[in-house]
């Protein structure tokens, strides 16, 4: 063992120049357990306290221990946070443990399962990590990266931990936590290499979208972003693709992104363009979050600013039969806005906490239109609707500036969430009405609560097809992105709650995929199944193997591994372990 031990320094400090000794410690570390696996709390390679002190002091003073949201709730002075905080995404987000979507927070898999609940009278330290850097510079990030590399630790990577796949947070690992990088530059001629790229707008990697938004719009200028107010445009949000209700009209997120700057696996800072890096740049365009590195900034392409019409009813339904008339209606007319570039919201709630009955929602977002206007073109649908056994209970149409119309001062999630999904073909809403009324049906039949239909496909991200991005192609014919979703109560059992995932992967996914009519069927990466059998294909199609050559250029020993993404097939489910 001394002799294996005293090998490995040697090959590791002169690998470069010998390539002979590369083979020979690729060998060694396939026999030597150190590096086949992430170091833990409790393994011999595990940090030091010296050596944790050590990397605070480099931090200056800004490594901070990690817990769960709910212990972090009860060791505060009130002894809880109230409800209200709790569902609070603003709140979560200055929590560093905090997921918005907590059952990533949970360790459902180990023996016993590490758990920690927001009433609970025990509380485990789950998949939250030990320690984060609160980063405040980019020297930060480095030294973050830079120790996890030489530890050999699992890293996380987190801004606000909206993420549905859980990919904010990892069992052992050291977070580096961007949540106070929030500057924010314009430029009126960004040049890329010696071409201007015109109005810009330059965001950290902790720039919440509704502080995007109004600082775009005290400068005359609109971005195209989510809706969700702490979402990270500079994040995973991007690295995902980004759509938005303004997609049918300036494109996804990734279409409108010019540079970033990334701290890389070698703890490098690199900057990502056209011009420089440009394969980097590539996949960071859509090749999903959390695989490439940490963002420093992204720049999004502006536009002058523009008024919008929001156009929003709600529906009451008693019975099966009268959802599934709505969702016929709705099929039938869903082109009906094409022309004028709207995106909408089409939600269904089978079953809503205080109702009786099913919700039915449509809020349709029209860029560049008057109210008489969004009117006009949603009468038709609404008469029919109208003519049906459902109950209107809401109406209501604003018009404004279009940043202030998605500007939202916070979000309530706090539950136990997962989504599965679908990027629908147009050819399906065309052709095959009766189809997607079956797929609704067979939905609510299975105990789904909640299809969501994001119609923010279409027109631009359309014609946005010839641009070279990594995002998946399936987008470019696409109609909507069809979510089936699902909570769960914190008194479910493991392995109801184990069934449940069942449910999502092998039941409600499938009759998403079989209404596309593709044996290759794509989806959106940011709201989707965590557990999808053929990640590769479904969310990044044939921009895979060019995916994985990227990644094993700027990543080759796997720092940034995160559930289904590119090059996880290679680590076992916790991403803590090499498969082979």
């Amino acid at each position: 063992m001394i002799l294996v031990a005293y090998l490995e320094v040697f090959i590791m400090s002169t690998r470069s120049l010998f390539p002979l000794f590369g083979i020979i410690s690729t060998c060694l570390e396939l026999t030597s357990g150190w590096r086949q696996c992430r170091n833990q709390p409790g393994d011999p390679g595990f940090p030091t306290q010296e050596q944790w002190d050590q990397l605070n002091s480099q931090v200056g003073g800004r490594l901070i221990s990690v817990v769960p949201s709910a212990k972090f709730c009860h060791d505060l002075p009130s002894g809880s946070c109230t409800e209200a905080e709790w569902i609070s995404t603003t709140f979560r987000s200055t929590i560093p443990g905090a997921m918005d979507n907590y059952n990533w927070e949970q360790d459902y898999s180990s023996n016993p399962p590490s758990i920690c609940l927001q009433n609970g009278t025990t509380c485990g330290q789950g998949n939250v990590p030990i320690f984060a850097v609160n980063a405040s510079s980019i020297s930060d990030i480095q030294a973050g990266v830079n120790f996890a590399r030489t530890h050999n630790l699992k890293l996380s990577v987190k801004a606000s931990g909206h993420d549905f796949l859980g990919r904010s947070t990892a069992k052992g690992s050291l977070m580096l936590w961007t949540h106070y990088f929030r500057n924010i530059t314009f430029d009126d001629d960004f040049v890329v290499g010696n071409n201007s790229v015109g109005n810009t707008m330059t965001v950290g990697s902790g720039v919440p979208l509704n502080m995007m938004y109004q600082s775009a719009k005290a400068q005359g200028k609109m971005v195209c972003a989510g809706f969700a107010s702490t979402v990270v445009a500079s994040g995973g949000y991007i690295q995902g693709g980004g759509h938005s209700a303004f997609s049918p009209a300036l494109g996804l997120a990734v279409d409108n992104v010019v540079q970033f700057e990334i701290v890389t696996a070698d703890g490098k800072l690199l900057t990502a363009n056209e011009d420089e890096h440009s394969d980097l740049f590539w996949a960071l365009r859509g090749g999903g979050a959390g695989s490439w590195g940490v963002i420093i900034s992204t720049t999004f392409k502006t536009f002058p600013a523009f008024n919008a019409t929001a156009l929003t009813t709600i529906y009451l339904s008693t019975s099966l039969n009268s959802t599934l008339s709505v969702v016929e209606a709705h099929t039938n007319h869903s082109s009906d806005w094409d022309a004028l570039r709207a995106g909408q919201y089409f939600y269904i709630y089978p079953t809503y906490p205080g109702v009786p009955g099913t919700v039915i929602s449509i809020s349709t977002l029209f860029p560049n239109a008057t109210n008489e206007t969004a009117s006009a073109a949603m009468a038709p649908l609404l008469t029919d609707l109208n003519a049906l056994n459902v109950t209107q209970v809401y109406l209501n149409s604003e018009t404004a500036l279009a940043s202030d119309i998605v500007t939202t001062a916070d979000d309530q999630l706090g539950a136990n969430n997962l989504l599965g999904s679908r990027l629908i073909p147009t050819s399906v809403y065309e052709n095959n009405v009766q189809g997607v009324v079956d797929t609704y049906k067979a939905l609510i039949e299975s105990g789904v609560q909640g299809i969501l239909s994001h119609f923010v496909a279409g027109g631009k991200v359309a014609e946005n097809k010839d641009l070279d991005v990594s995002v998946n192609s399936k987008w470019r014919n696409a109609k909507s992105h069809l979510i089936a979703a699902t909570t769960y109560p914190d008194n479910t059992t493991v392995s109801e709650v184990e069934d449940i995932k069942d449910t999502m992967t092998n039941k409600w996914v499938p009759l998403l995929a079989k209404l596309t009519g593709e044996s290759d069927s794509g989806a959106y990466s940011n709201e989707a199944d965590a557990r999808e059998p053929n990640f590769q294909v479904t969310f990044f199609g044939d921009n895979y193997k060019k995916l994985l050559a990227t990644k094993n250029k700027y990543d080759p020993n796997g720092l940034f591994i995160v559930t289904a993404g590119v090059g996880s097939e290679g680590w076992n489910a916790e991403g803590l372990c090499r498969a082979n």
